[in-house]
């Protein structure tokens, strides 16, 4: 899974959100360091809704512009926990490995 799909679905874990806020809520779960362009996102969202990973939750009509809330459905839910596990197995194998080099984590050697 690429880390927007991962960004996209942890931001969509937490509660339904529209496209915006869930631009937001990555830009913060990353610091800042992932920016998502709106054409990005709304071609993700296409796609995971097509592979039933999040459905539309709702739509609402705010400053005549329509805004549709995405959920995770027990699909995405389920893809996103797999991945998580694969990724903190990962990241377990190099931690492990950098500590044997005595690579310092959290202001410790770890």
């Amino acid at each position: 899974m690429r880390e927007p799909t991962f960004l996209v679905l942890t931001a969509l874990a937490e509660e339904p959100r529209h496209g915006y806020a869930v631009i937001e809520d990555v830009a913060t779960m990353t610091g800042g360091r992932v920016r998502l362009r709106a054409g990005t996102l709304y071609a993700a969202l296409d796609r995971l809704r097509a592979e039933g990973l999040i459905e539309v939750e709702r739509e609402e009509v705010v400053q005549s512009r329509l805004r549709r809330y995405y959920r995770l459905t027990g699909a995405g839910e389920r893809s996103l926990a797999t991945e998580t596990a694969r990724l903190r197995s990962q990241a377990t194998i190099a931690e492990s490995r950098l500590r044997l080099r005595g690579t310092q984590f959290g202001g410790a050697t770890a």
